[in-house]
């Protein structure tokens, strides 16, 4: 199967100008955010072909050239050897950007045939042994992050895969370290919406490689929690961003975990007790059910109980409550980039 064609270079729209400039900007936020790229490093950029990878490693270039931090960046492809890989697109699209790449050829693909019954998807084990091939480049050739392509929506989706197939409260961390403790895994688009690497990846006319070159059947479980999200978004537009910022804004004792918190009262961890513990989260303008009288039983009018909730709010949220000014005088980071838009650098085209 052949990979979809390069357009013919463009002049860089408004519209793609403020796409790429917001990307910019959710990428350093997160870079930041959760440290994922610091002084010296070598990144590793795992490609797949696919528009997330691309839109991933399009948007370090684009903040490297102007970031505060000094970073290397190298390109991975893993060759799988499955029947009808265009083995030619990446390392022609690479070239003409001049970046460091290297191809990473191992036949996972028979592995995998030979290993799951007919009819089985073949993505579990792909992944596994895509990953620890993956892992041996980045400790043979001094790696010390290895960024990879997942954005705001894979997140959100493998919290309810989690929640529904898995009984359990897990996401996808935006940073993790792995198990053996030798590398470094950063995802870059973790703030990045897919609907825009979809608008940003037609823009660049990024040369596509199919996804389905193994023929292994999409997994039907993460499939249907899309479907669902999109659904929602589709009735109710900003929740899937709720959902996503309900994962920086945890309470522990809210929950049911005694490993997260302290119940019984008998180590460092405080039991959720009094108001709080009904009050504390009283979405702006409920009614409390109608009944004028907040859920704790105390008499108290419903709209009194609100404004003491926006009270605790805003000071929970206003650094110089806790009696922290901000940190003006911080080290420079990679969101400190000169906020400016690079046109295409390859031959990509805007919409």
């Amino acid at each position: 199967m052949n990979a979809v064609p390069a357009k013919t270079v463009l002049k860089p729209s408004n519209n793609f100008k403020r796409l790429q400039a917001r990307l910019r900007g959710l990428v350093g936020k997160a870079i930041e955010d959760f440290r994922m790229i610091e002084e010296g490093d070598r990144v590793m950029v795992c490609l797949s072909g696919g528009k997330d990878s691309y839109t991933m490693l399009d948007i370090l270039l684009s903040l490297q050239r102007s970031a505060p931090v000094r970073f290397e960046l190298v390109a991975v492809n893993l060759d799988q050897k499955q029947p009808g890989f265009p083995a030619h697109v990446l390392p022609d699209y690479l070239r003409t950007l001049g970046v460091p790449f290297h191809v990473i050829e191992q036949d996972t693909y028979s592995v995998v045939k030979r290993v799951i019954p007919e009819g089985r998807t073949l993505c579990g084990l792909c992944s596994r042994l895509r990953r620890g091939a993956l892992y041996r480049f980045a400790a043979e050739h001094g790696m010390t992050k290895i960024a990879l392509g997942h954005h705001r929506d894979d997140i959100v989706e493998t919290l309810f895969l989690n929640m529904f197939f898995g009984g359990k409260l897990k996401a996808m961390p935006p940073k993790l370290r792995s198990e053996d403790g030798r590398h470094v895994v950063i995802r870059p688009l973790a703030y990045v919406a897919e609907q825009d690497i979809e608008r940003y990846a037609r823009a660049r006319a990024f040369p596509l490689i199919p996804c389905s070159l193994c023929g292994s059947q999409e997994n039907l479980q993460r499939r249907e929690i899309k479907m669902m999200l999109r659904e929602w978004e589709r009735r109710y537009p900003g929740r899937t961003e709720s959902i996503f910022s309900s994962l920086r804004d945890v309470v522990p004792s809210h929950l049911l975990d005694p490993r997260l918190h302290d119940f019984g009262g008998r180590g460092p961890g405080r039991a959720a007790t009094g108001e709080a513990a009904f009050d504390a989260e009283i979405p702006e303008g409920s009614d409390l059910g109608g009944t004028g009288v907040d859920d704790a039983g105390s008499g108290r009018p419903a709209f009194a109980t609100r404004a003491l909730v926006r009270q605790d709010l805003a000071g929970r949220f206003d650094p110089a409550a806790d009696g922290e000014a901000p940190d003006s005088g911080r080290a420079a980071t990679i969101a400190d980039a000169r906020p400016s838009c690079d046109p295409p650098t390859d031959g990509g085209g805007a919409s």
